[in-house]
This record gives C-alpha cells, structure tokens and sequence, in this order.
C-alpha cells in the first residue's frame, strides 16, 4: 500500500496566529474524521456487517468538535443515541468504537454497548443513552461531584430539542442553579424530533426556558467551529470559576435521517431543505473555506489529510472486523441492577 501524503501547513497568514491556524487544522482533522467515520458505519449497516440501527452524527460535526476541544481530558460528558460524534472528538479510537459498533470483544464496552451506550471512563465520557434526555441527571451529577471534591472539572451534558419536552432536564437544571454546578448544557438543535420539526412540538423561544432558572443562555450558529470552540472555552471557564450552570443552544442539521433506515425522508422535510444545508452550512466545507481564505492550507493538502484519515478509517474497520466476540460466559459480568 503507498504511503499517504503528509499534509504540508502553510506558513499563517499575515494578521492571524500560527496557533489559530493549528487549532483549526487540528478542528478539520477531528470533524473530518467523524464524517468518515459515520459514512463507513453507513456502509456497515447496509451491508448488514453491523448489528442493531445506527443514529449519523453527520452535519453535526462542529458542535461535538468545538464543544470537546475547549474541555480538558478529564472533564465530563454524556452523550445521546446520536453520540458517534461526541465520543470520538473526546479522544475515543476509531477502532475500538467500530469494535464496540460490531458486537466485538475489544470495543469499549465489550461489545455489550453497541452504538447508542457506548462509554469511555479513561476521555471522561460518562456514555451515551438511548433515551430521550436520559443523562442529563447524570452530567448534573457529575458535576455536583466534582464541585464537592474540588476537582476543578466540569461537565457537558449534550441533548437534542426533543430533550426540552423532558421533565428531568428542568429538575436538574433547577438544582443546578440553586447549587452552582459546573455544568454546561449544550443543545444539539437539528430542528427534528425524528420525524417531527422542533417548532410543532416546543411552544415558545428555547432560550427562555433554561433563562427561567436564572441560566446564563446563548444561542449561536452551530456549524462555526470556531464560534463553538470560542463560546464553549469562555463558559467552562465561567464554569470552574463557580458561576454556575450554562445552557448552549447550537442551531446545527444531521444530513440524513433520523436513523441508518430512515431513507425516503420527504413527508417530513424537503429535499431543497436538505440540499440547501448541505451546499451552503456543510460545516466541513466552511472549515476548510476558513483555511483556504487564511492560507494555512491549500487544495492539496486537506486531500492528503482526508488520505490519511481514510486509512485510519480502514484499519479500524479491518480491525474491528477481524476482532473476536466477547465469550458467552461474559454475558453476566459488568452488570449493574
């Protein structure tokens, strides 16, 4: 096999930084290799390689990129049934997560997680839950652990719009509040409750919910990795310097459907809607706009860093393919009841 490309960096521009232009090659490489990562779960599902469904985190990319790059690697998160995303821009392997996606021994929970559980104690990602708003009492309480041990971390909580229909979310953002937990809040709003648009479901302007709890909110555009990276980086601080709880709305799109099945999605929304996000907010297409219009890149070199990222891809596959399943004798072990 013939050696990728090693992508070449540019000198920065004139007027910018050399460490901007690092941290958003660094946002590229990350985001990129979701998008490859969730086209090859794709392909695995359709090729009946994988079992159970699968949620693609594709068109999201920048919220689980910029949120996780401005964390430290022992804060927290939890994750949703759309959490691919999340998991690996905490650091998580590619391997190890396609192994987990197969059902295969070496995955991160031993195969027993699949793609809606999966976890990783050692990048803090408390796991991803296949219920609607099912971690926001867990992040809520990891970060109440983390404030009485002083430990100086935080949590981030990701959920979707459906969440705000969830009773729980406004229990804990209630304690929170009163307690000053070191909580961010980020909301994921793809504008679908599956198969439903956000405004026939929630009544009102998002923001005003989490404001009624005395919440810090903002609201930004979800596919600029930088302005998520920015805003993210100034709340945790906010955060660790016990101010409280802040609540993150990312106005974002997943490009497909609401699932690997959900194929022929017209009866709930246009395919001028979907083309329109696609060509004009893909958020790694602006990425690399950004570092083209900066000259930290060019043409050349985002092809051989998607080369090589690629490979990766390929290799985790392999691996994960050749990965043997966990013994049936496992099959009571690291069970909780």
């Amino acid at each position: 096999m013939a050696r990728p490309l090693k992508a070449k960096i540019k000198p920065a521009a004139a007027g910018s930084t050399k460490t901007d232009g690092e941290r958003l090659l660094r946002f590229y490489r990350q985001m990129t290799k979701i998008r490859l990562f969730e086209e090859q779960v794709n392909q695995l599902y359709t090729s009946a390689k994988m079992p159970g469904l699968a949620h693609l985190y594709i068109g999201q990319e920048a919220v689980a990129v910029g949120v996780c790059e401005a964390l430290k690697r022992d804060d927290y998160i939890t994750s949703t049934h759309r959490g691919h995303g999340h998991c690996l821009a905490k650091g998580a392997s590619v391997d190890r997560m396609f192994a987990e996606l197969l059902g295969k021994e070496p995955g991160y929970c031993r195969g027993k997680g699949g793609s809606m559980h999966i976890a990783d104690q050692e990048t803090g990602n408390l796991g991803a839950n296949a219920i609607v708003g099912g971690s926001a009492g867990i992040a809520t309480g990891a970060a109440m652990s983390a404030k009485m041990r002083g430990s100086g971390q935080i949590a981030v909580c990701f959920f979707g719009e459906g969440t705000l229909g969830q009773g729980v979310l406004y229990e804990v953002m209630n304690m929170a509040s009163l307690w000053k937990l070191p909580i961010l809040y980020v909301l994921e709003n793809n504008q679908y409750n599956e198969y439903t648009h956000y405004r026939e479901t929630t009544a009102g302007e998002l923001q005003t919910r989490p404001e009624a709890f005395g919440i810090q909110t903002e609201s930004i555009d979800g596919q600029d990795v930088g302005l998520v990276y920015t805003t993210t980086h100034r709340l945790a601080e906010r955060a660790r310097q016990g101010e409280g709880p802040a609540f993150l709305i990312c106005d974002t799109y997943r490009f497909h459907g609401h699932h690997v099945g959900d194929i022929n999605r017209s009866y709930y929304r246009s395919k001028k809607e979907e083309e329109d996000w696609k060509s004009k907010r893909d958020p790694v297409k602006l990425l690399a706009a950004r570092l083209k219009e900066r000259k930290v890149v060019d043409d050349k070199a985002l092809a051989a860093i998607e080369q090589e990222i690629r490979l990766e891809i390929e290799a985790g596959v392999q691996f994960a393919l050749n990965a043997p399943y966990p013994e049936a004798t496992e099959v009571d072990q690291h069970v909780y009841v």
